[in-house]
């Protein structure tokens, strides 16, 4: 064995300056949980969350009133700025037949759920990462993978967007770009130690 190796050989990852996107499981707190009820909901709303938390988590399970066939863009938008332009979208989108990248800046594609031309109730599921979310130092980056399958169908779909703003989130409103989301759409929120 080294010297390097046997001096160092045990030391964690983190010890040579390297940390882990990966939250340990015990690092989530459940923040809030919205269900939509019968008739749907034009958007989800996550107000007066706290600050105390390192990173944000939305877990998605989810399904669009629309009628587009195959996936349709969802935004989030951060302390009620809705100017799109405040918003960059880059993407890389699949469906096993053909790939697509692309950036925008206006259209805010934060992930993407199934519309209802798809298999029948079928719902898409999605992770959402809001980086360092309190911090007023720099503007916040959420990166998300989003994706659904429909009976040998389907996409999946990795994002990520940039707010140009510094202020520390603490309200968060999930709209679909088509049609409302539909009963049993669940949609949570977790604090990321």
């Amino acid at each position: 064995m080294s010297p390097i190796l046997g001096a160092r050989g045990g030391l964690s990852a983190s010890a040579y300056g390297f940390t882990s996107a990966v939250a340990a499981l015990g690092d989530y707190e459940s923040i809030q949980t919205v269900t939509v009820g019968a008739g749907g909901s034009a958007s989800i709303t996550f107000s007066s969350i706290p600050s105390t938390y390192k990173h944000l988590q939305i877990r998605v399970n989810a399904r669009c009133a629309g009628s587009f066939t195959g996936t349709t863009a969802v935004r989030a938008t951060y302390n009620s700025d809705t100017t799109l332009t405040n918003y960059w979208t880059h993407y890389l989108r699949g469906n096993g037949a053909a790939a697509a990248a692309a950036s925008n800046n206006g259209p805010n594609y934060t992930f993407m759920i199934g519309d209802n031309n798809n298999t029948a109730s079928a719902f898409s599921g999605a992770v959402v990462d809001i980086l360092d979310y309190s911090n007023t130092n720099k503007n916040t980056t959420t990166r998300a993978l989003s994706g659904g399958d429909w009976n040998g169908s389907g996409e999946i779909y990795l994002s990520s967007v940039s707010w140009n703003n510094t202020a520390a989130i603490n309200n968060i409103v999930i709209t679909a770009y088509d049609g409302n989301m539909m009963q049993y759409s669940s949609f949570a929120l977790y604090g990321v130690k």
